[in-house]
């Protein structure tokens, strides 16, 4: 077990006690769907971000297991509906629910989980918390908008491919961030130092994500290496790439994205390689997680503030 995960350990136990709780349904295919997709398992560092900010700051309750299970939910949703409109078949090493079960039943339990986690955020009754969590589910959506619109566009700029993934996956985690600094009664300046924590933890954790698919495997990914190019999805390392290498390699790139073509995959790999974009990429990863670490030696030294550190190191060096 990480050590991030090991400070916390009881309180992950709870959380995960209370997801297979919550996923109840008298639709015997909710519960199906929901257990398939939360038993794969995965990182969970979203809800890990809830428990360690929250005990960072001293919080003594047990609002926190709610809010994790929250998180947990609004990110199982995006991922079933994610798989849907990428058509992804594999994901955490196995069969994508959509693989499984079609696409129809996906949405539908993907929307069955984000109500269920409003129906938690009630339960709390904490106004700053649903203010947070229901605008960030807004975000998230106008940033899987956003990558539909620029998917097989090769004229993606590097601003706009951020732009996208602040909004795609650094929200959560900036909501992560902050809401546990809300539920442990932090101040304005507090709250507002949570959430770029988890806006460049997020931002660092996407762009590794997107330099793997440049350069891990199927097995210890558990998803299809360039699968990003044939959705034709124009990540940091291909937009590096056209900006950097010569004009038929850049267009050989191009070409690729327009026709989400992946049978000049590895040709596509030795370009992004050569031309520096994985290399660029991590740097840029590297950078944000740094800003993180340095927000992070402001909390008062704890375990979970050196928890939070190793999160952040582990998010840039990971090979998965």
């Amino acid at each position: 077990m990480q050590s991030f995960h090991e400070v916390v350990q009881n309180d992950f136990e709870s959380v995960n006690r209370l997801i297979i709780d919550q996923l109840h349904s008298d639709v015997a295919l909710v519960e199906n769907i929901g257990h398939y997709i939360v038993d794969a398992g995965g990182k969970r560092l979203r809800p890990l971000l809830v428990l360690l900010m929250a005990n960072a700051l001293n919080y003594k309750g047990q609002q926190h297991i709610d809010l994790a299970a929250i998180i947990e939910f609004i990110h199982t949703a995006t991922l079933l509906h994610d798989d849907v409109v990428d058509v992804s078949s594999l994901r955490r090493g196995r069969p994508t629910a959509n693989a499984e079960w079609g696409n129809a039943p996906s949405v539908l339990v993907g929307d069955f989980l984000y109500s269920r986690s409003f129906q938690m955020m009630v339960a709390i009754g904490n106004m700053d918390i649903m203010a947070i969590l229901s605008d960030t589910t807004n975000i998230i959506s106008e940033g899987e908008v956003q990558q539909l619109v620029n998917a097989r566009n090769p004229d993606v700029t590097e601003d706009n491919y951020l732009t996208v993934i602040h909004k795609k996956t650094a929200a959560l985690f900036e909501a992560a961030c902050e809401i546990g600094a809300v539920i442990a009664g932090a101040n304005a300046q507090q709250r507002a130092q949570a959430r770029q924590i988890g806006y460049h933890l997020g931002v660092a954790f996407q762009l590794i994500d997107d330099a793997l698919d440049y350069e891990g495997n199927a097995e210890e990914l558990g998803k299809n290496v360039g699968d990003d190019l044939a959705e034709g999805k124009p990540t940091l390392p291909l937009i590096h790439a056209i900006a950097n290498g010569t004009s038929e390699e850049a267009e050989l790139v191009k070409q690729s994205i327009r026709d989400g073509d992946i049978n000049k995959l590895q040709q596509i790999i030795t370009i992004v390689q050569q031309r520096g974009g994985l290399e660029y990429t991590k740097e840029c990863a590297r950078n944000h997680a740094e800003k993180a670490q340095a927000l992070i030696a402001n909390l008062s030294a704890t375990p979970y503030q050196s928890a939070l550190a190793d999160l952040t190191r582990f998010s840039v060096e990971r090979s998965n």
